[in-house]
């Protein structure tokens, strides 16, 4: 086997890897997980997020963790400390919410 060869098997194997735990770490959340934000006080804050780095239901056309399509979407979440969603300033004068906007 040439070094060439060698080196684009290693180069594929990684971008491999990287793409199989992107993936496996914006599935959805587990019940474990959504159970631990509650024990630690966390809330969901809706309109917080940006784009594909919600916590999850980012609603229609998508399927949870990490898929909302634009910043601040709505209807898409974050788990926040707990009393300060609301709190939280976001362009154009807006604040987190604890309901879909």
């Amino acid at each position: 086997m040439s070094a060439k060869h060698a080196v684009t098997s290693l180069v594929l194997a990684g971008a491999v890897s990287t793409a199989l735990a992107t993936l496996a770490s914006a599935g959805p959340l587990t019940k474990a997980e959504a159970d631990a934000a509650v024990a630690a006080k966390k809330e969901k804050c809706f309109g917080v997020a940006l784009k594909g780095q919600n916590d999850c239901a980012a609603g229609p056309g998508t399927t949870c963790q990490g898929t909302s399509t634009v910043d601040f979407q709505g209807n898409a979440w974050k788990f926040v400390q707990g009393g300060t969603c609301t709190s939280i300033e976001l362009p154009g004068g807006k604040k987190g919410s604890l309901k879909p906007v």
